[in-house]
């Protein structure tokens, strides 16, 4: 349904020694939205500066997952339109995309008109937001229920064609964790003002600004809960964002629920044996029975940025479950997307490196490969 425009469509002149191109546009360039009869024409070569004809929405484009989703949806030549808090959180994401591409837009999400604002010129839009620790302000529920409703009400009321609802894995109204308990209302509440949502529940994702393996890797010991018999399937943060951005363009993800996990499952043991691998350090390893872990992260939330709060030590209990079914529909995966996936080992160096002692810093990345010798560098990439 979509192609690249290709250079044979495309005639380059010369005048006054400046180079331009003429373009004929086709039938294929033309894609009609099946939602909202709404025409999207594309223009361009291909690439960042082209226009890809779409106007994409992103939500929560500050946080981990959306600077990938930024960064691929504006180097195709989306026009991306990114409400923010924070002045100085968005800074990265302003060389994204080519001129007058990135649009930045000072929002609240509690305030309707800022929303209206965000979404109404748009014909895909991504909610991202989401909290690992409440504050005053933003609790769970006014995140994850309120805020993701208000988003998916208001644009459903201004006929945006697709909104995509990211979600977490294990989501569920009877989970022990608040987070995840929040995260399935938020679905429910979301489907109830736009049924044609796509719902995305990606695992831990990794990656290098991430809060898995960094905080995994960055404490002299290793506090683990449940004994380290948690299962868990990390996705790398790149494979996900993959996955959003072919949503975009791939109607028959309409009303469909993702699940989008890594392709091994590992014990928390087992991913503290590879972090320790890549460090080339043995550390202390203790189990916290719960009681004393949800005690001690009790203390963590009066810091201005909880450390670690009570509600992860429960997450940390729970292991992945995969394929629930949504009524009467199974879920799908990276599979029905066609991404080919990467795995926790091949790209946990990218980020446990720089917790790597001097000694070993400069160490081949492949076990058994050369030695560390003084002024000499082995790392191949």
């Amino acid at each position: 349904m979509y192609s690249t425009t290709s250079l044979s469509k495309t005639r380059f002149t010369q005048k006054f020694g400046i180079i331009t191109f003429k373009q004929k546009r086709f039938a294929h360039d033309l894609v009609v939205r099946k939602t909202t009869g709404k025409p999207i024409i594309k223009y361009g070569p291909g690439g960042r500066s082209s226009v890809s004809g779409h106007t994409a929405t992103v939500f929560g484009s500050t946080g981990f997952l959306g600077r990938y989703l930024v960064s691929k949806l504006a180097k195709h030549g989306t026009q991306v339109v990114l409400p923010y808090r924070d002045e100085d959180a968005k800074r990265h994401l302003k060389v994204t995309g080519d001129l007058g591409q990135v649009v930045f837009l000072e929002f609240d999400l509690r305030n309707e008109q800022n929303i209206i604002e965000a979404v109404k010129h748009s014909d895909i839009v991504y909610n991202l937001i989401g909290r690992d620790y409440e504050t005053k302000n933003f609790t769970y529920e006014k995140v994850h229920i309120e805020g993701a409703e208000r988003i998916a009400k208001l644009c459903k009321r201004f006929d945006v064609s697709r909104l995509v609802h990211v979600s977490a894995l294990n989501a569920d109204i009877n989970s022990s964790s608040r987070f995840l308990r929040t995260k399935a209302l938020g679905e429910k509440a979301v489907k109830e003002q736009f049924p044609d949502v796509t719902i995305v529940r990606p695992g831990y994702m990794f990656g290098p600004e991430d809060r898995f393996l960094n905080r995994l890797s960055g404490f002299p010991y290793e506090l683990m809960v449940n004994h380290g018999e948690t299962l868990l399937s990390p996705v790398y943060v790149i494979d996900v964002a993959t996955a959003l951005e072919m949503m975009m363009k791939n109607e028959a993800t309409i009303s469909s629920t993702y699940e989008l996990y890594g392709p091994t499952v590992y014990s928390m043991r087992e991913i503290y044996d590879i972090i320790d691998d890549i460090m080339k350090k043995k550390r202390t390893r203790l189990n916290v029975p719960n009681p004393i872990a949800l005690a001690i992260t009790k203390l963590l939330t009066y810091l201005p940025w909880p450390y670690l709060t009570p509600d992860e030590i429960e997450r940390y209990c729970i292991s992945d479950k995969f394929g629930k079914a949504v009524g009467d529909r199974e879920v799908k995966t990276f599979s029905d997307l066609g991404v080919e996936l990467v795995d926790l080992e091949s790209k946990a160096i990218q980020v446990v490196r720089r917790y790597r002692s001097n000694t070993y810093f400069d160490q081949p990345i492949s076990k058994d490969i050369g030695k560390v010798k003084k002024g000499v560098y082995h790392v191949e990439y």
